[in-house]
């Protein structure tokens, strides 16, 4: 399980990274780029991966981490189910979205 703060904790390590509100959720960005959201009424995140890190990530259990269904989950926006997710597999996606979007210098210091 993945508790709100923990996400915070997480997501705010991360250079240059700010929270802001997202309509009625929880932004994180670096710059203006949004990396992740949190939905605290449905405890769910929203990262924004890739197509293939996408499928990657579905693949460890497709009925806690899905693609949103619409538009933007074909093109990568993947629902995490807080309440059953794994922290270090969260750790790991989180750390992605925020290397699909962060500046390539910042992206590579997390680059394996």
């Amino acid at each position: 399980m993945v508790a709100l703060e923990t996400m915070r904790k997480i997501a705010l390590s991360f250079p240059e990274t700010s929270e802001q509100p997202h309509f009625d959720k929880i932004s994180f960005r670096v710059g203006k780029k949004i990396f992740a959201t949190y939905d605290g009424k449905k405890n769910q995140a929203c990262l924004l991966l890739s197509p293939i890190d996408q499928s990657v990530f579905s693949a460890f259990d497709s009925s806690i981490i899905f693609p949103v269904p619409n538009k933007w989950g074909q093109n990568g926006a993947t629902l995490f189910n807080l309440d059953k997710v794994r922290v270090d597999l969260f750790t790991d996606a989180l750390t992605t979205a925020y290397c699909k979007v962060a500046p390539k210098q910042l992206a590579e210091r997390y680059k394996q």
